[in-house]
C-alpha cells in the first residue's frame, strides 16, 4: 500500500498554514510536504511535525522571486550564485526537519537564451548541488511540469528528466513523478510507471485529478488502478517512497473542505 503525504500548500487552506499540520494529523496522514518553509523558523516547523506525529517528506528549494512569477532559477545563466546560496539554505532546513528530499524547480526559459545554454547551466548547477546533497545525506528531485499550467517551464517530459539525471551523474538526483503533470503532457501513465520506477531514479510521486487538479477520484484517471500498479512494481523493485497529495479541494476553502474530500483516501490511511 502506498504511503500518502498531505501537501500543505494546497490542502487544508481553510486553516492558517501552521494549523494545517494538526488538521492533516487528525485525518490520518503520517507525512506532509509543502512548497517552501522559509517564512517560518525551522524550530517552529519541527515542533508542528513532532506535535502531530508527522514526517516531512519533501519541500522545494528557493525558486527565485516567486511573487514576481519566477519558478526556479537553476537553468538560468547568471543566477548561479543565487541558486547555490538558496540550495544551501534548503539543506539547512532539510537537516533540521529531517527531510530527505528537496525539489529543485528548473525555471522558465527566457526567449533570448538557447535551450542548450540553459541545459548546460542546469546540469552544472545540479552537479554542484548533488555533491552538497551527498555530503548532507539528502536527495534532489527534478519535476517535469506541464506547459498548460506553467508555460515555458524548462522541463516537461519524463524522458527529458531521466536523461538529465543521467547527464548529472549522481545517485543523489532523482525524478519527482507527478502523475497529474505527466497525464496532461504525455499520458500512458501505467506504462511509464512500469518503465521508470524499476530504474531507481523515481524518488517521489504526486497526484491530482485531471483535468481540474481536484481530488484524484474526480476526472479522467483511474487512480485505484495506478496505485495497484505502483504497489506491484514497488514490490518487485523495492521502492518505498511517498505519494504526495498535491491537489486543490473542489470544495474550495470552506471549513472542512479538505477532509470532506478524502473519502477516496480514508480506507488507505486507516489501513496504514
Amino acid at each position: 500500500m502506498p504511503r500518502f503525504a498531505a501537501n500543505l500548500s494546497m490542502l487544508y487552506n481553510e486553516h492558517d498554514f501552521l494549523d494545517r499540520f494538526a488538521a492533516a494529523g487528525v485525518d490520518g496522514f503520517k507525512g506532509v510536504e509543502f512548497l517552501f518553509p522559509y517564512a517560518y523558523s525551522s524550530a517552529e516547523l519541527v515542533q508542528r511535525l513532532s506535535d502531530n506525529g508527522l514526517e516531512q517528506v519533501l519541500f522545494n528549494a528557493p525558486p527565485g522571486d516567486w511573487d514576481k512569477g519566477e519558478r526556479g532559477i537553476v537553468c538560468l545563466p547568471g543566477r548561479e550564485a543565487e541558486f547555490r546560496d538558496g540550495f544551501l539554505r534548503a539543506l539547512e532546513y532539510a537537516q533540521a526537519l529531517s527531510c530527505p528530499r528537496i525539489h529543485v524547480m528548473a525555471g522558465l526559459m527566457p526567449a533570448e537564451v538557447e535551450r542548450d545554454v540553459l541545459a548546460a547551466t542546469y546540469i552544472e548547477n545540479l552537479q554542484w548541488a548533488a555533491a552538497e546533497a551527498q555530503t548532507a545525506g539528502r536527495q534532489i528531485l527534478l519535476e517535469p511540469i506541464n506547459q498548460r499550467d506553467m508555460p515555458g517551464f524548462f522541463l516537461s517530459r519524463q524522458s527529458d528528466a531521466h536523461a538529465l539525471v543521467e547527464a548529472i551523474g549522481s545517485p543523489h538526483v532523482q525524478v519527482q513523478m507527478d502523475l497529474y503533470h505527466c497525464q496532461v503532457t504525455e499520458g500512458d501513465l501505467a506504462m511509464k510507471i512500469r518503465q521508470y520506477l524499476p530504474t531507481g531514479k523515481v524518488g517521489h510521486f504526486q497526484i491530482a485529478g485531471v483535468p481540474e487538479r481536484h481530488e484524484p477520484d474526480v476526472g479522467e484517471l483511474n487512480y485505484p488502478y495506478l496505485f495497484a500498479v505502483i504497489d506491484e512494481v514497488a514490490a518487485q523493485c523495492g521502492w518505498q517512497g511517498w505519494i504526495g497529495c498535491e491537489y486543490r479541494p473542489r470544495r474550495g476553502v470552506a471549513v472542512g473542505a479538505t477532509s470532506a474530500g478524502l473519502d477516496w483516501l480514508k480506507p488507505m490511511l486507516q489501513a496504514g
